[in-house]
């Protein structure tokens, strides 16, 4: 609980304002502290010197030597100099001594080198006559001459000790020392340090009180926003209120924000349901997250039972069937008007579809979508429509097979009627050569007009075009030669396999060659380019020639039966071609060469099954 709030917002700023505020309470009084502590040792330091001024004075100019020159000590022996000096200054220091509790005062005699007073004497006169150690402070004083302050562990204790040198005549003869006990000093500073506590700690308790005061509302207001966002997510349409001063601008500004995102978002769903054709969003897992009015009545499911469901559990790949929406996520290519069965909630659609990947605003990836047209109607629209053609192209086929057939019967009849009544077995051996010629020209007619109108049976299977297109090259390559005739390859590497008849394929390039080459008749190029066109999964094969072109006039005409410019031509050549490419789904197109000549264009669609 206490890590959440520490992380909160809230706690964030208490704790900052408290870092704000009571930092600099809490550095000054550390540094008053240290300040006072430092002016109540200077103080001490005073205090004590001036008691060694006054001692100083106090002893007289003679110092030592004059005392005992008014005892008539000078030459006695030590303790006698020692007690004369003591019953001298012993007064002296006793009562310095107790003018201020705590204070410890004395004489030291450099040449005695012994205590010659400490007062009060009830308490230390004892040391009398006792030198200092080796090490003492007090020889240093006496053998610099200079004054000098020390803590340490003496006589008394834990003390302060003031030591100032005694000089007469330019010679130190001793020092006096005024000391105090540091438990003294520890317990005035202990107060100090108290009473600063208290006043620090009043200081940060007025303050958090205060900041709680202050932050109270702004949380409020805070929280309020942090409620309203939460809201927006799920309606845009209602606004956050309840706060004011700045975060009431906040909130007026989020508020105007989501209007306006409401508005778009309306906009966008406006058109998503209007639009006739299905659109599917998914994200990167490949979630459906979008999935129009149109979508539901084309697919037969609702857009709540799918939202969020696997797309590929939805609508299952399988051999006939190869998602191009997922395809676009997976590899980031799109799809344009590329027609596909799709499967629905009850059997299967013909469609259109397009696909394109989402991005953010900073260009990421956030899934991918799909926009398709359902073609089943126009489909069988296009059937009727093809039925008549096939109809109508009957009536011309008849009239053509009539005119073809009808010339060469009458040549028939005519000889076989001259040789009821007449002719010798001389005649018989010349124009029934004739008529067996006649004979055979019928019957390739009628062969080439039932391959047309029933082609055998295919045997379709994924099969290597460009391995199909290169042996159909070899079988005419003598032909070619002889003619000085020149095959411009290019086939693509790795060209995907499709789902064709090879044989049948084979006839329809062998076709197409032998028409460019008799197109030209003399020494020329036929430029052979066989590649993938991703885009609408298609294999496109084109034959383009050097010769003197097909007119714009007659283009529409090379496909129907009969239709041929060549004088022994059957006109069923072309057609059949047509015939083989459109029963697999692909289109043969006639364009010019911009070189001179023509390009007879394939597209063979890359899966194709038959019946479609």
């Amino acid at each position: 609980m206490w890590h959440q709030w520490f992380k909160s917002w809230r706690g964030r700023l208490i704790i900052l304002s408290l870092l704000i505020v009571n930092i600099p309470i809490l550095v000054s009084g550390f540094v008053m502290k240290q300040s006072a502590e430092q002016s109540l040792l200077e103080e001490k330091k005073s205090k004590l010197a001036a008691v060694g001024y006054i001692l100083d004075a106090r002893l007289g100019p003679d110092g030592f030597a004059g005392i005992l020159a008014r005892h008539g000590a000078v030459g006695a022996p030590r303790d006698a100099q020692i007690r004369i000096l003591n019953r001298e200054l012993a007064g002296l220091t006793d009562e310095i001594a107790r003018s201020a509790p705590g204070l410890g005062v004395g004489f030291y005699s450099r040449d005695l080198d012994a205590i010659v007073t400490y007062g009060p004497a009830e308490k230390y006169g004892y040391t009398v006559g006792w030198p200092i150690g080796k090490d003492h402070p007090g020889r240093f004083v006496m053998a610099t001459n200079e004054f000098r302050v020390e803590f340490g562990t003496l006589v008394r204790g834990n003390i302060m000790n003031a030591m100032r040198p005694l000089a007469r005549d330019g010679r130190v003869i001793g020092y006096i020392w005024v000391n105090e006990l540091t438990d003294d000093i520890q317990n005035q500073l202990a107060a100090m340090d108290r009473g600063l506590v208290i006043s620090v700690a009043v200081g940060l308790l007025l303050s958090i009180l205060l900041i709680l005061s202050l932050t109270g509302s702004m949380i409020k207001d805070v929280q309020t926003v942090i409620q309203g966002l939460r809201q927006l997510r799920f309606n845009l349409r209602k606004p956050i209120s309840g706060v004011t001063g700045e975060m009431g601008e906040v909130a007026a500004t989020i508020n105007e924000m989501a209007a306006a995102l409401g508005d778009a978002r309306t906009l966008s769903e406006n058109i998503m349901e209007s639009m006739a054709d299905g659109i599917i969003a998914v994200d990167t897992e490949g979630k459906i997250t979008a999935f129009n009015r149109a979508a539901e009545i084309m697919t037969g499911f609702s857009a709540p039972e799918v939202i969020g469901q696997d797309y590929e559990t939805i609508f299952p790949q399988d051999a006939a069937f190869n998602s191009r929406l997922l395809e676009t996520l997976r590899t980031g290519e799109p799809y344009i008007g590329s027609k596909i069965e799709y499967p629905i909630r009850h059997g299967k659609l013909w469609i259109s579809v397009t696909t394109s990947l989402l991005r953010d605003i900073n260009g990421k990836i956030i899934g991918a979508v799909v926009v398709f047209e359902d073609l089943t109607e126009r489909k069988r629209l296009e059937e009727q429509v093809s039925r008549a053609d096939r109809l109508a192209t009957l009536g011309e086929l008849m009239a053509g097979v009539a005119h073809e057939i009808r010339n060469p019967l009458t040549s028939i009849k005519g000889f076989l009627q001259y040789f009821q009544s007449a002719g010798s077995d001389e005649e018989r051996a010349t124009y029934l050569p004739m008529l067996m010629r006649e004979v055979e020209r019928m019957n390739r007619i009628i062969e080439t007009l039932l391959y047309f109108a029933r082609p055998s049976q295919e045997k379709a299977m994924p099969t290597d075009l460009a391995k199909v297109l290169q042996e159909t090259m070899i079988l005419v390559q003598s032909q070619a030669k002889t003619h000085g005739i020149v095959f411009d390859t290019f086939i693509e590497e790795k060209l995907p396999v499709v789902n064709i008849d090879g044989e049948q394929f084979k006839q329809v390039f062998l076709n197409l060659l032998i028409n460019s080459m008799q197109a030209m008749d003399h020494e020329g190029t036929i430029r052979i380019t066989a590649r993938y066109l991703k885009a609408s999964d298609e294999v496109e094969v084109l034959f383009a020639d050097t010769g003197p072109g097909i007119p714009a006039a007659i283009r529409e005409k090379v496909f129907d039966p009969f239709f041929t410019t060549k004088q022994t031509g059957t006109g069923l050549g072309l057609a059949v071609v047509q015939r083989i490419v459109a029963a697999r789904g692909g289109h043969i197109l006639i364009e010019d060469n911009p070189s001179g000549g023509a390009v007879i264009r394939l597209l063979i669609p890359l899966a194709y099954e038959q019946g479609e």
